[in-house]
């Protein structure tokens, strides 16, 4: 236990410190761009080492759900755990974001810690970061356009497709199997289980948003559309 709170202590500090280190260097543009850096940074890296762990390292989570954690997959839960630790205080200190997130994060410690402290089952939980965050890095992208005022171009049309493909193939859809390989394996503990199906109904909960913003955006594009051709008809009239 003393181990554990050392060590997640340590991988917190280590957020907060590159948090710091950001605001010191980059003090301009604000404490949410610095915050959303750090954010950025975790996905890219924790995509990254999932990835190997998932793919090259092993074992495959959809047939050994509920193995025994190997020190790879302890690195990569710890590096995450204080990654969250510090974006759920950033985040109910500075109010940003709301309930539905917040549940999001309190369940991601949640299961983190269960895996860490039991052992076992630090595969699928890996695998279901990977899921989580291979997103992430699409989702800081749109903010940056949006703040740097290069959202409403080409490049925000093709980040939000690419974000709404990719959350939907890979949370929803490999994450759905990876849920059933969950709970119909008798290896798992029950908490593990629950905590699957729990984190997968708040990605239904961001589904539903991210289906209803993709149709606004669809009917807006559309409409602006319609009003540009009907302006070049008009304008073509106009000429003759």
């Amino acid at each position: 236990m003393t181990l554990f709170l050392v060590e997640t202590s340590c991988s917190l500090i280590g957020w907060l410190s590159l948090y710091i280190l950001l605001c010191y260097v980059n003090g301009k543009r604000g404490s949410e761009w610095n915050c959303r850096l750090v954010t950025l940074i975790h996905g890219v890296l924790i995509v990254c080492v999932t990835a190997y762990i998932g793919f090259v390292d092993g074992p495959w989570p959809f047939t050994h759900p509920g193995s025994e954690n190997t020190p790879l997959q302890m690195l990569a839960l710890l590096l995450s755990l204080g990654y969250f630790l510090f974006d759920m205080i950033w985040c109910v200190y500075f109010r940003t974001e709301g309930p539905v997130m917040l549940a999001h994060h309190t369940l991601s410690i949640l299961g983190i810690v269960s895996a860490l402290g039991m052992g076992e089952s630090g595969i699928e939980t890996c695998a279901v970061l990977f899921g989580s965050e291979i997103t992430n890095p699409l989702l800081q992208a749109r903010w940056f356009l949006k703040r740097t005022g290069r959202y409403d171009s080409l490049t925000g049309d093709a980040v939000d497709l690419l974000f709404i493909t990719l959350f939907a193939s890979v949370r929803m859809g490999i994450g759905g199997r990876m849920l059933y390989c969950e709970l119909v394996s008798p290896k798992p503990k029950m908490v593990m289980k629950w905590g699957g199906v729990a984190i997968y109904g708040l990605s239904c909960v961001f589904m539903v948003d991210i289906a209803r913003f993709a149709c606004r955006k669809t009917r807006a594009k559309y409409r602006r559309w319609q009003e540009q051709r009907k302006l070049e008809n008009a304008n073509g009239h106009a000429g003759k």
